[in-house]
């Protein structure tokens, strides 16, 4: 037989849970407290998804197997809260329990909403198949990105000095003297005296490459390599650019550049790739350069291949049963791997809806 003391206390019990559930489940907002939460968490998830498709399409194209990339259009992520309690007992007079119970529930649920886009048609063309113009390419060196870098991403030939070529099909060495162009364009771009002015002409934009007046004489000597080189005129000062594989005149400069396709595919024959699909004749061997012969230059990028993957990886993938990755303690492979990123990003012209994914999160 319970008595009324205890029944007192079963009451308050159930009172007090009632007031614990309502807690979790009542009016407190859920909306601000899952901002920083959802930011960060769909950010860093977005930011990994991204290298890890960047790398398989590096790797892709290195097998000649057609690059496919999805792009995350939108996020939609709806929080739903809920509770029920139900509470009971019998009692009679005098005080006495037959019987009491409490019961009650709480539910949470989060339900997000992605949307993919893949990157076809003309919206492919235009971010991977259209050269990048000679004009960004300047602006990046204006904007103290290391000329010789850019350029060995960026630009195929410049005046008709061909820049090198990775792959069996078209690959080639870069002729002597790009590497000298680089080493001196370098050199000047540290010392300030190389720029771009854009100027309008008859209604069209022109881009022209300034040249300074250096009082330092090895500065001075290398702007006379740069204009021999590229077979300018000796006291040039402003040259205008254009895109195409030879100057018309003394006082124009020529600027065949890349696409994104012809950039990932070059920073792909860089991939160490495993002797056994060689054999297969599955991918081509890589081109491997004699840094001791004339006109070589250092590999832009490594990524290495395995049967087991590197545990300490900046980035991987997992591609016909083998594993890429770049190590995370390569600085200067991670620094390519992010500019190759970055340069995707600035060649995506497909207006808004090319634009970073729009997150919509209703938490009320």
């Amino acid at each position: 037989m319970s008595s009324w003391s205890d029944w007192r206390r079963g009451a308050w019990g159930a009172a007090l849970g009632a007031v614990a559930l309502l807690g979790l489940v009542g009016c407190t907002g859920i909306g601000p407290t899952t901002v920083a939460r959802d930011r960060f968490d769909y950010a860093s998830a977005i930011s990994e998804s991204w290298k890890y498709e960047m790398l398989l399409n590096l790797v892709k194209i290195r097998y000649v197997d057609p690059p496919v990339f999805l792009e995350v259009s939108s996020i939609i992520s709806q929080y739903q809260a809920g509770g029920q309690l139900a509470a009971g007992g019998t009692w009679t007079n005098p005080p006495f329990v037959a019987g009491s119970n409490v019961s009650g529930f709480v539910q949470f649920a989060d339900k997000p909403t992605i949307t993919y886009q893949p990157l076809s048609g003309e919206k492919f063309a235009r971010s991977m198949m259209t050269p990048v113009q000679p004009a960004s390419v300047m602006a990046l060196v204006q904007a103290e990105w290391p000329v010789d870098f850019i350029f060995r991403i960026c630009v195929q030939s410049i005046n008709g000095v061909r820049n090198r070529i990775g792959g069996e099909l078209r690959g080639r060495k870069a002729d002597p003297e790009f590497p000298r162009l680089l080493a001196a364009m370098r050199r000047i771009q540290a010392s300030g005296d190389i720029g771009i002015r854009v100027e309008q002409q008859d209604k069209k934009e022109s881009v022209l490459l300034v040249l300074g007046q250096p009082t330092d004489p090895a500065v001075a000597a290398d702007l006379a390599t740069v204009r021999s080189i590229l077979g300018t005129q000796p006291d040039a000062r402003e040259i205008r650019l254009a895109y195409g594989g030879m100057n018309r005149t003394a006082g124009e400069v020529a600027m065949l550049t890349r696409s994104m396709f012809e950039i990932m595919a070059e920073l792909a024959s860089y991939i160490d790739v495993p002797q056994k699909d060689v054999a297969e004749r599955r991918v081509t061997p890589t081109l491997v350069e004699n840094s001791a012969e004339e006109g070589s230059m250092a590999a832009l990028i490594q990524i290495h291949s395995g049967c087991s993957l590197c545990a300490d990886a900046f980035a991987s993938v997992r591609y016909r049963n083998t594993y890429f990755w770049i190590d995370d303690r390569d600085l200067a492979s991670k620094r390519m791997f992010s500019i190759l990123m970055v340069l995707f990003t600035l060649t995506e012209r497909g207006g808004a809806a090319g634009g970073a994914p729009i997150v919509t999160i209703p938490a009320g």
